[in-house]
């Protein structure tokens, strides 16, 4: 049976964050991959307030296996008191990349 694999959602203050959160994570298998996209703002609620922020998210591909092993990394580097570490299944996927991305998330 195909191991399950997720993609995991965060965001990190700048590029030079998200670098550096990717390229250990890829680094220590700990993910496959990790895509990195400058640009984006984000409009969250924190301390009671409305705020704003310019952002990279990070788009982590690796196994449901890895969740917590991730997450904690994530939170060891992380420079936010609350980091966002989202996990969505794939429940659908190239047979040749799920294979590929198994292989190289262990």
């Amino acid at each position: 049976m195909q191991e399950n694999q997720i993609v995991v959602l965060c965001t990190a203050p700048d590029q030079a964050e998200g670098e550096h959160i990717a390229q250990v994570l890829v680094a220590e298998r700990l993910a496959a991959c990790v895509n990195r996209v400058p640009g984006l703002v984000s409009t969250y609620r924190w301390q009671g307030k409305v705020e704003q922020a310019a952002e990279c998210l990070l788009i982590i591909k690796t196994s449901a296996a890895r969740f917590e092993a991730v997450r904690e990394r994530i939170k060891s580097m992380h420079p936010y008191e609350v980091p966002e570490i989202i996990a969505l299944d794939i429940t659908q996927c190239d047979a040749d990349y799920l294979k590929w991305l198994t292989e190289n998330s262990k």
